[in-house]
């Protein structure tokens, strides 16, 4: 029969292994995550800018919440959520192209507006109505 003597030198040997392989399984989703938004910044800036006719077809949110415990002697946690803007354009060719933007300009928009679509790359610039 094994006894606890036994468990308990398994179990301090095999944390750090575990702890090192977690930390840098985190430590390269991070880095990954990084590494593409720094490629997809730098092949935006080499897009040419382009305007075309467009559509917009669909416009949607994207509502995170969260949850941070308080910093206060109050016990619980504070909530905030924060809200991604998407709206997608069709242009004369189709092809539909969805873009994130800022809540402001995304009010000003509706579905069936027709005008010129300015973007680079994945990135949005504007959209002016005709």
């Amino acid at each position: 029969m094994i006894g606890y003597g036994f468990f308990d030198a398994f179990m301090f040997r095999l944390f750090p292994v575990i702890f090192g392989i977690v930390f840098i399984l985190i430590l390269g989703v991070f880095i990954a995550t990084i590494v593409k938004s720094v490629f997809t910044r730098s092949r935006n800036n080499r897009s040419p800018r382009l305007t075309v006719d467009a559509a917009v077809v669909t416009k949607r949110t994207d509502v995170s919440h969260h949850a941070h415990a308080r910093d206060t002697w109050e016990a619980g946690y504070s909530h905030s959520s924060s809200t991604r803007y998407y709206v997608t354009f069709q242009v004369e060719s189709g092809d539909r192209m969805e873009f994130r933007m800022e809540g402001s300009e995304y009010g000003m928009l509706a579905e069936g507006d027709h005008g010129k679509l300015s973007f680079q790359g994945t990135r949005y610039l504007s959209f002016e109505r005709t």
